[in-house]
């Protein structure tokens, strides 16, 4: 048992990342006080659904977030990043220590579908939209606790956490906000999040040596919060765990379903203002694209003939019908009625249109709102032109499809007190992480 549990989740840390450990001091700190396992991720393996995974101990056919986007059949709406806690269908871990211990005090920073959720302490971003424009602002609770950060830190600028100018400084102004928080509250459990290994990763590839760079920047934020945990006099009462959610595969090209199933005959479009745009109600079928897997929505009695389309394309490894996908147990309700995936060497693009000249108004802008699916090549948005390209060869790192035979396997780290009493096998699956980190807090 510890009196303080602090769980740092590093997006996208690969193990094999781990091998430059000379240059990564805090990461040495820990693995040679700690534990470590590599970690098998649920599938799919996109930042929401592993994450609550990671939190409830469940898989997506309990939890229900089954993509980093939802699908909603009675508004036929598509949208992405929704960050809402009534969306998980199964309970965090904090939620269910706070029944057995009312007294602990829990903090959730930039963790996904917190929105209006329990923890005693909450910052996630939510800008604002606003007749004025763009308004950087988080949720938080106690309400003013963000407030309070930005005089301190400064605002935190979600330009930086997401997109084409994603940079070290939202993974900064978060453990910053940690640090601070620390110091105030003193919480017993801590989430925090760092997403900086991520972005670069999809730019450049998995593989490529300016990812030590980042890594050198989260090993040092992971430094100065332990120093921090010594300053205070709590590092002996205290247990960090690091995890990651996912790792990358290089890729080297996109496959594009929508346009396929339009060619096919399945997916229909609107021309307005001389730009075509998804038509879900009169279309058959249509894919809600994530990284490597796309939901493919059909309609009843096409699934065999839409499954055989997708599966006669190169690049495309499996197709889930509604039973196989209890296979993997992402069979739910939102799941689509197939879910492809793609090789490992491949990824999925949203695009419709054959013609460029009528490529909808937002395909070359960054708009996480309106596009069927997450576009990859936001991160390559340029600001002079104000125009994404559509070379679907310039992303090199994508996720998403099944982990398996040892290959984009998750990071599982942990140190101090209480640790000696876990039984961690060298592998270990995703769901097995809450139930260990809540019995340390029992």
């Amino acid at each position: 048992m510890t009196n303080h549990l602090f769980v740092i989740n590093v997006a996208a840390l690969a193990p094999q990342y781990l091998d430059n450990l000379e240059e990564l001091p805090a990461f040495s700190r820990l693995i040679k006080n700690g534990k470590q396992a590599r970690m098998k991720p649920v599938f799919p393996c996109l930042t929401l659904p592993c994450q609550a995974s990671l939190t409830t101990g469940t898989y997506p056919n309990r939890h229900g977030i089954i993509a980093n986007g939802f699908f909603d059949r009675d508004r036929l709406e598509v949208s992405f990043w929704d960050q809402y806690r009534s969306l998980l269908e199964a309970r965090p871990f904090w939620e269910r220590l706070k029944e057995a211990k009312p007294k602990l005090k829990t903090a959730v920073l930039c963790w996904q579908n917190t929105l209006y959720g329990t923890a005693d302490i909450i910052v996630t971003p939510k800008p604002m939209h606003t007749d004025d424009g763009l308004i950087q602002w988080c949720y938080s609770k106690p309400v003013g606790l963000y407030e309070d950060l930005a005089r301190k830190l400064g605002t935190f600028d979600l330009m930086h956490y997401w997109g084409p100018m994603a940079s070290p400084k939202s993974s900064q102004w978060i453990m910053n906000a940690a640090i601070s928080i620390l110091k105030t509250h003193r919480p017993n459990l801590m989430m925090i999040y760092l997403p900086l290994l991520d972005y670069n990763s999809q730019r450049f590839g998995p593989d490529d040596p300016r990812l030590l760079a980042d890594l050198k920047i989260i090993d040092e934020l992971i430094g100065q919060f332990i120093d921090e945990l010594t300053n205070l006099g709590i590092k002996d009462e205290s247990t960090v765990a690091v995890l990651s959610e996912y790792s990358l595969s290089e890729v080297c090209g996109a496959i594009v379903p929508n346009l396929l199933l339009r060619r096919a005959g399945f997916l229909n479009i609107r021309e307005i203002g001389g730009r075509e745009y998804l038509d879900i109600e009169m279309s058959r079928a249509f894919a809600m694209v994530d990284h490597q897997i796309a939901h493919i929505y059909v309609e009843n009695g096409y699934e065999k003939e839409v499954k055989d389309l997708l599966e006669g394309i190169d690049g495309v490894a499996q197709v889930l019908d509604k039973e196989q996908q209890t296979t993997y147990q992402v069979n739910h309700r939102r799941t689509g009625e197939l879910l492809a995936i793609t090789a490992p060497d491949r990824w999925f693009a949203y695009y419709w249109w054959d013609n460029p000249e009528k490529a909808p108004d937002f395909a070359h802008s960054v708009d996480i709102h309106r596009k069927p699916g997450y576009d990859a090549l936001e991160l390559f948005f340029d600001p002079e032109k104000k125009n994404i390209p559509t070379d679907t060869t310039l992303i090199r790192g994508s996720h998403g499809s099944p982990a398996a035979g040892g290959e984009r396997m998750a990071v599982f780290l942990i140190s101090g007190k209480g640790v000696g009493e876990l039984d961690i096998s060298a592998n270990i699956d995703m769901v097995e992480v809450a139930p260990m980190l809540e019995r340390l807090l029992l």
